[in-house]
This record gives structure tokens, sequence and C-alpha cells, in this order.
């Protein structure tokens, strides 16, 4: 049986270190000692109601939740190293929030943190609103649902994710990512996807300037695009877009079919580019 801890307010340092089953509820996280740490190496343990205050909280958590709790612009890397944990409708400005962390479970948060997720593994984020700059840099093993994300430089150098159902206002993302699929989906960005490999939009709006250059096993499948002009360049692609393209510059190989093209740009290359850009026909059926 766990024990619990209720409406208390600490500011030491290291105030509750590794504690172990134990409910963490009601409490103040915060005061003029300033104390770091306050829940550091802690197991089994649930924070409920509570608000924090102090830097580096939760370091070395292990099996346990936050929940209907705040961390503020104070509560600087929050959370590092952390392994099997729940964190649900809290909501989080202090940067540089989960490095290094495992099996983390996010759902329904608010979050502004600049640096948020690096280097994390196996993170499962739902119903969810985050803004933050190198969102999920260098991250792996990743489950993403319903997401509204805003940010520069998203998702590069990630491998093996899935995202449904979001929209993401971003830039530079996903460049040098790896095995990545977006379904139902709205991303906006300029330079998108530039690097990356065995990538696939299915069901997507893609927004920006020079899309998807320089990638490896591209595919795009009933998606469409808008301001998307320079796309494919150097791209092993295929593409099936609904509506028009700006513009498509020297695809490496593949084929892109679309509605229609403004401009289809064969110039310059630096590598034998063999790529097919077709005009999708339609047909009219009178009666």
């Amino acid at each position: 049986m766990k024990q619990e801890i209720k409406n208390k307010i600490y500011d030491e340092e290291r105030a509750l270190y590794n504690i172990k089953d134990t409910i963490v509820e009601n409490c103040s996280f915060s005061g003029p000692a300033d104390g770091e740490s306050v829940l550091k190496e802690g197991r089994n343990y649930e924070v409920k109601h509570s608000s924090f205050s102090l830097r580096y909280p939760m370091w070395h958590a292990r099996n346990f939740s936050l929940v209907s709790s705040s961390m503020d612009e104070l509560t600087r890397a929050p959370l590092w190293y952390c392994n099997n944990g729940k964190i649900e409708h809290c909501n989080i400005t202090g940067v540089k929030c989960l490095r290094e962390c495992s099996d983390i479970k996010i759902t329904g948060c608010d979050i502004s943190s600049p640096e948020f997720g690096w280097k994390c593994s196996d993170l499962s984020i739902s119903d969810s609103s985050i803004d933050a700059v190198y969102f999920l840099f260098e991250s792996k093993n990743i489950e993403i649902d319903n997401l509204k994300m805003t940010g520069k430089y998203s998702f590069q150098y990630i491998s093996n994710m899935q995202i449904t159902n979001s929209i993401l206002d971003t830039k530079d993302a996903f460049w040098h990512g790896r095995d990545i699929t977006v379904k139902n989906s709205i991303v906006k960005g300029e330079y998108l996807g530039w690097f990356s490999e065995n990538l696939t939009f299915i069901n997507c709006k893609i927004i920006g300037t020079q899309p998807l250059c320089y990638c490896k096993n591209l595919n795009l499948i009933n998606c469409t695009m808008e301001g998307t002009d320079l796309a494919f360049e150097y791209s092993d692609v295929n593409a099936d877009i609904n509506g028009h393209i700006v513009s498509v510059k020297n695809p490496k190989s593949g084929t892109i079919t679309a509605d229609s093209i403004g401009e289809i740009i064969e110039e310059d290359a630096v590598m034998e580019c063999s790529g097919v850009v077709k005009i999708r026909e339609h047909s009219d059926l009178c009666a």
C-alpha cells in the first residue's frame, strides 16, 4: 500500500529524494530555499494536482506518474533520465523537458519547452499541444496522435516514428529522419524532410517552399501540396498529389503525378536525374 503526502510545501534540496511507493497530492515545490532535485531517484510514485517551480525536480524517476500538475518556467530541465512514466493533463513550461527518457506516455498536455524530448525512446504523445525548438531531436520509436505542434527544426535525426491526425507548424522538419510515416495530418514549414530515408506521407497536406529534397525512398500517397516550389530535388520519390504543385526540380528517380504543375525544372543537375513527372489525365463523363 502506498503512503500519502498531501498539502505540503517543499523548497529544500532533494526534499523527497528517493521516495518509494508514494502518492504526492496537492503539494507545492517552491520557496526561498530554491532547492534542486526535489524528487530525484524516486521509484513507484504518483504526483497529482501539484505545482513545481524548482530546477531538475524529477530526474532518474522510475515507474512514475505526473497528473493534473504544472511545471513553470523556473522548472529547468524537469524530467531527465526517466523510465516508464505517464504525464497526463499537465501544463509544462520548463526548458529542456524530457531528455534521455524512455517508455513515457504523454496525454492531454499543454507544453512549451525549448529542446523538448532530446535523445528519448519509446514515447507516446496524444491529444496534446507542444511548442518546442528542435522537438524530439535524435529520438526513436515514437507514436504521435492528435498533436498540435509549433516550433522550428522538429523531428531531426528521428528514427521509427508514426504520426496521425496532427497539425505540425514547423521548419526543417524530419531532416535526416528514417522510417517515418505521417497520416491524415497537415505539415507546414520550409525545407521539409531533406536528407530523410523511408519517409512516407499518406492523406496529408504539405505547405511550404522547397520540400522533400535529397530524400531516399520518399513516398506521398493521396496528398495535397500548397506553396510547394522547387520540390523533390535529387530525391528518390514516388508521389501521388491531388491538385497543384508550384514547381518540381530535378527529381533523381521515381514518378511524381499531380493534377497540375506550374513548372518542371530540369537544369543544372549535379547528378544523374531520371525521375518522371506526370500530369494526371482526367476524362469528362457525358450523360
